[in-house]
């Protein structure tokens, strides 16, 4: 569906208030700090803040999502050309998907990672701009034919897409039908390379024994992908070092590795990239180039068993 260019122009316009709007606010708290008191209530990587004036009145309110960190200048610029800027729950607004947009552009992030029915907006919203549009094939569960994964791999780059992340039939690899496996991947890739796009293997590593993810890296590899890629962030875990370092030893230095899923912060994409990552997938990517974190990270945040990749 080709998107509105009337909304596409009043979602623009949304975000440019908000972003002048919060300047402004900055503006105000630099010049007269003694008159302002904001304090942030923090749950599941939603922050609502609230500012008041001497008098305890308020003066504004707002939510926020950990991501959208303005006015703060990036620490690692070079990180953020190598991270997938990801939105992929399934509840996700127009109006987060341009706020993706706008984030990747300001910061050049390597792509968005969207599902299929927002390529085109994005496309839209991205052109001119060096960030790629990802967007997902037989997402989450890798489980639809062959032959659908192909039509929705064409359908989304003829709609926009750049970058194209299958998922495996992982039920087939643990059956060692090796065959359908790689029919299933070779079937992507023929379609993408044929319009040039790259195609990024997702192995969802938290279901497979170790001799599995070298199983799914090697056909990967024989069928011409391009990258590996640990996780859908649905399957109840994200990467890890050691499964990133497994890839990477695996497919050599010809393939990309992309670790996906619980990556959200500065340390752990780096952490991420020492064990051989050339990709990440993380929603948290603002969060992640603002540098090194002043605080001790949640214990075991990144290695969380359900951690998400959005």
């Amino acid at each position: 569906m080709k998107p509105d260019p009337k909304l596409v122009e009043q979602i623009v316009e949304i975000i440019t208030h908000e972003v002048l709007a919060a300047m402004a606010e900055q503006e105000e708290r630099a010049a007269h700090p003694e008159a302002f008191q904001c304090k942030f209530e923090c749950a599941d990587q939603l922050c609502v803040k609230m500012c008041m004036d001497k008098t305890g009145n308020v003066v504004s309110a707002g939510a926020e999502r950990l991501t959208s960190t303005l006015g703060v200048i990036p620490g690692d610029l070079s990180i953020a050309r190598m991270i997938d800027h990801t939105l992929l729950k399934p509840d996700a607004t127009q109006e987060e998907i341009a706020q993706l947009c706008f984030e990747a552009r300001k910061y050049e992030f390597a792509s968005v990672c969207v599902n299929p029915t927002w390529v085109p907006l994005c496309a839209q919203l991205l052109k001119g701009s060096p960030v790629r549009v990802c967007t997902v094939i037989g997402f989450p569960l890798g489980a639809t034919s062959s032959e659908t994964k192909a039509f929705e791999t064409e359908t989304a780059i003829r709609q926009g897409a750049t970058e194209i992340d299958m998922v495996i039939n992982i039920g087939a690899l643990k059956a060692r039908d090796l065959e359908t496996v790689a029919k299933d991947i070779r079937g992507v890739v023929n379609v993408a390379h044929s319009h040039h796009i790259l195609v990024k293997v997702i192995i969802e590593t938290a279901l497979l024994t170790d001799e599995e993810k070298t199983i799914a890296s090697l056909i990967s590899k024989e069928a011409g992908a391009d990258f590996v890629k640990t996780s859908t962030g649905f399957a109840g875990g994200g990467a890890t070092a050691q499964d990133v370092a497994l890839m990477r030893k695996v497919v050599g230095p010809e393939m990309g590795v992309k670790a996906s899923g619980g990556v959200r912060t500065f340390e752990d994409a780096e952490n991420m990239i020492k064990a051989g990552a050339t990709r990440i997938g993380a929603s948290a990517g603002v969060k992640i180039i603002q540098g090194p974190s002043k605080q001790e990270p949640v214990k075991s945040e990144a290695g969380n068993a359900s951690a998400k990749s959005y």
